[in-house]
Parts: structure tokens; sequence; C-alpha cells
């Protein structure tokens, strides 16, 4: 690769190119569509196979964010700190917040469409000086905060298989079969397995599947959120619902506004991963266009289907203490074991409840097969810039144009992340809670450049928010900011009997290392995003 060029220098400019357009490639003349031209413009030429609708970009993100992953795998969270008032209203103001982060970040993608997404932007928004050190630091709490999604999210599918084993085996209190921690990362290992292969596929079948995994949450949530509460005996009342204030956390936390902030937790987990649609966008038509309407409307349709399933679902609740009790059938997992109450009180077997939790399963499936996705385009974008090791075997791309290296190691290092699960929860919930508080840093960092360094300088695309783009893009920075602090303080996790939260430690450790690296290494070689115009030796 060849050191930055002019092309990435110029590349804060939008013009929008006609559809077709020639343009002198190593001195040969070569007709390009508008993407592409416009990914020349941007320093980049063409090397994935671009052939993704504004349809397959949103299905990839819709599926990555995943309200029955999150809210499912969460719901304790929620349910122990402030239950139903925290679920029912947390949701909506973290959606609202979470949108503005998003229409801030969909006006930048639509600048700038590349698969490297936040540190490109970053690099360019902060300027020449600032450029590399800004496209740094953003590009490694992206891509370790992807890394830890993954994980997050395979690591949760083994949890819930397990739980469906326990239930189909006769429930905790029946003898049932209680998997290993061994058992339950061997799960893991598998699921990542399969997604890896999965991703090695041509991305006309990862579009395919995308959409299917798009339906597959729709469906699935509007089928659990009427069956459920249908099916169960016992319904709360519309004042449980909407009245409720759960305050025996267990915890000695008694201070309300404390409690509300704390379940908060599974609303802002759930509404994560909506970058994938900027990193996609080497692979989408129309890019500057629809990668940013990917961002939004995955993020809207999201809050709409989650607020529905969480109110369905919260209409099944009436017993809290129970549902969150350790020693019930499903070991202490809350929406388990309201499926499986729902159906064996009126059909005296929980059969029906387990079949459910498949459906979620696979939404789950999907979202990790997803997720793996964007993180392997992360890590192909990331490692053509130069600033991975190795960086020239993880960014090749094989005959079918997928990013085959990127894929197998990121699922290698998902895989990783995990086993510190072996050694201790708590060591693990500190190690994906980067996959929270991290990424919204890594979101955070090109929208404060856009309005402080690049306030005047900032040149649109087509999805342009006007002169409201400054302001969206203060409350933005303003909520990441406050999400990092209250998420920061104890008790943030409760997932174990631990009350030390070790997300500062997580995410401060993550800084200190990139940071630090920076300072003793990469300032010397790390120029930022670089062109790979003309360079023959970029293609597998």
């Amino acid at each position: 690769m060849k050191a930055e060029g002019s092309a990435l220098s110029s590349a804060g400019s939008y013009h929008r190119l006609a559809y077709h357009e020639v343009i002198n490639d190593d001195n040969q003349n070569k007709i390009f569509t508008s993407d592409d031209s416009r990914l020349r413009q941007l320093g980049y030429k063409q090397e994935l196979y671009r052939g993704l609708s504004f349809i397959a970009n949103f299905s990839f993100t819709f599926a990555i964010v995943s309200v029955l992953t999150g809210i499912s795998t969460l719901y304790n969270q929620a349910l122990t700190f402030g239950g139903p008032i925290t679920l029912v209203y947390g949701w909506p103001i973290v959606s609202l917040m979470t949108l503005i982060v998003g229409l801030a970040m969909a006006e930048i993608c639509s600048a700038y469409p590349t698969s490297a997404g936040l540190y490109y932007w970053s690099a360019k928004l902060s300027g020449n000086y600032f450029g590399p050190f800004a496209s740094w630091i953003t590009g490694w709490f992206n891509i370790v905060g992807q890394w830890a999604v993954t994980a997050s999210i395979d690591f949760s599918l083994a949890q819930l298989v397990q739980v469906m084993i326990l239930l189909s085996t006769g429930g905790l209190n029946g003898g049932g079969y209680q998997a290993s921690k061994y058992v339950v990362i061997a799960l893991h290992g598998g699921i990542l397995l399969l997604h890896a292969i999965l991703n090695s596929l041509p991305i006309s079948w990862l579009s395919f599947f995308g959409q299917l995994a798009a339906a597959w949450n729709v469906l699935g949530v509007f089928l659990l959120m009427i069956l459920i509460p249908m099916v169960s005996t016992e319904r709360a009342s519309a004042k449980f619902v909407f009245t409720n204030f759960n305050t025996d956390n267990g915890d000695g936390i008694n201070n309300n506004l404390y409690i509300f902030v704390l379940g908060l937790l599974m609303s802002q987990y759930t509404l994560t991963g909506y970058d994938a649609s900027a990193h996609m966008t080497e692979e989408t038509k129309n890019a500057d266009k629809n990668g940013p309407k990917g961002i939004v409307s995955a993020i809207g349709i999201s809050v709409l289907a989650g607020w529905a399933y969480i109110l369905g679902i919260t209409f099944a609740v009436t017993d809290i203490p129970h549902l969150l009790n350790k020693n019930n059938d499903s070991g202490g997992y809350a929406i388990a074991q309201i499926f499986y109450d729902a159906f064996k009180n009126r059909y005296g077997s929980g059969v029906g409840g387990i079949i459910c939790l498949g459906v979620i399963a696979i939404a789950v499936f999907f979202c990790g097969m997803s997720s793996l996705t964007s993180n392997s385009r992360m890590a192909y974008a990331f490692s053509r810039d130069g600033a991975m090791p190795y960086s020239s075997f993880w960014h090749k791309v094989n005959k079918q144009e997928v990013p085959l290296n990127a894929v197998w190691m990121s699922a290698f290092i998902a895989f990783c992340m995990a086993l510190t699960s072996l050694g201790s929860l708590v060591a693990f919930q500190a190690m994906t809670s980067i996959a929270t508080i991290g990424l919204y840093i890594a979101y955070a960092l090109p929208i404060l450049f856009r309005v402080t360094l690049a306030r005047k300088s900032f040149t649109p695309g087509p999805f342009n928010l006007g002169s409201y783009g400054l302001v969206v893009g203060w409350v933005a920075i303003f909520w990441v900011a406050l999400i990092s602090v209250l998420f920061s303080l104890p008790v943030a996790y409760p997932i174990t009997d631990q009350t030390l939260n070790y997300t500062p430690v997580a995410v401060g450790g993550l800084l200190i290392l990139v940071v630090s690296s920076w300072i003793f290494s990469a300032r010397h070689w790390f120029k930022g995003p670089i062109t790979n115009l003309g360079n023959s030796s970029e293609e597998a």
C-alpha cells in the first residue's frame, strides 16, 4: 500500500457523480458506477461485490439490533431494576436518544459511504493534524466493541440453548440437565463456527439470510407478543404494567432514580450495532442514500417492534420475585420462565414455551451471523488502511469478493473473548461491557469532530439534516457521555453476586492500551486512511 494520497486528502467535499463516469485509472479509461466513483474519491478501489439493495442493507442492521435478542437476554436486568415502569417507559426514552445518535451518524455516513465507517469519518472530520490519532482511537474502539458484541450475542445464545435443554429435561426442580460452563463455551464455539462458515459464502447468500432474519424478527415479535399473554392463565392488569415500580433488587439500592437508570441497560444494549449499515456501504447500491436510510430505518422499526414486544410480554408478568428466583425451573432466566409457566399452567406441559424460546434462539442466531458480517467488513477496512498487525493478510478478498480472512479472524477473537467466562462471569461481563460503552464511544467521536473541528467545513451528502445537524450532534454527544457515566456506576451489571462494576476497568483498560500503542508505536507509522488506488497487489 502506498502513503496517503490526493484521493484521500480531497475526500472531505461531497459532490454527486453521474451514474456512469469515465475515470482515468492507471492510464486506462474505465467506466465506473457512481458508487464506485465516489469510493474512488474517498481513496479506495472497489474490491467487494456491490449487490445489496436498501432492503438488504437494512435487513443486516435490523437483524443485528434484533429486539428479540437484546430484550429477551437482558429482560432480567430491567425486571430487577424498576420492573414494568423501567421496561415500558425506559424503552421510549432510550429509543428517542438512540434515534438522535443514529441521525447524526447517518448524515456523516451519507458523505463518506465506505466500509471503514466510523474511523474514516473521524480522520476526515478532525483534519490532517489530528486525523491519524482520531482515526486510530475511533477504529480500535469500534472494532473491539464489535468483537465484544459478537462474543456476547453468541454467548447469550449458548446460555439460552442451555436453558432450553434444562427445561426440556425436567427443569431445575425436576432433575433437568444443567450444563457446565465448559459445555456452554463449547456451544458458543460451535455457534461461532457455523457463523464463520455462513459468512464465508458470497454476499448474495448473506443478503438472502439477512432478509430472512429481518422477517423472522418482525414475525417473531408479533407472534410472541400476542401468543404469550393469550396463553397465560393469569395476566397482569394495565395498572400493574404501566405503574408498578419494582424496588426489590436484592442489592440494597433504594434510590428510585438510580434504580430506573440501572434498568435502562437492557434498552441501550439492545439498540446498538446499527453502524453495520455503514460497514456494508461498499457492498450497497446507491450507498450514500441507502446506507444512511439503513441506519435510521433499522433503529425506527426496532423501536416500534421492541416496545410492542415489551408490552406484550410484560402483560404476562404477575410474580416478579418468582421469575427472578434462581431456584425456579429455568434457573432464574425470566423470559424462559414466563414462556414455560404460561404453557405449563394452561396445558400441563411447558413444551409450547420451549418452542417459543426456539423462536428467540433462531433470532439470536441470525443476530450473531449478521454481527460477524459487520465485524469482518470493519476488520477488512481497518487492515486495508494498515492499522492492524499483519494487515496485508487480513484485508485480502477471495474470488467471490468476500474478506474471508477477516471473517475467520473475527470469529476467533470473539471466541477468545468468551473464554474469560471460564474464569469468572464478572470478567466476561467486563469484557462485553465494551459492547455497549466502547461501541457508543466510537459512535460519538466522529459526531464530536463533526460539530467541533468540522462544523464549518463539513459538506453533507444526500442525507442532509441541514441546520439541525449541529443540534442533533450535540444532543447525541450528551447522551453518549451520560450513559457512559451512568453505566460505569456500581452494580450496573448485576449478573453475578458481585456488586463491583468492572465496566470502567474494561473500557479504561482499552483506552490505555489504544493510547499507549499510539504514543509508543503507531504515531510513527499510522497516517490514517490510505489509498489503495493503482495498487494491483491488493487483490487476492
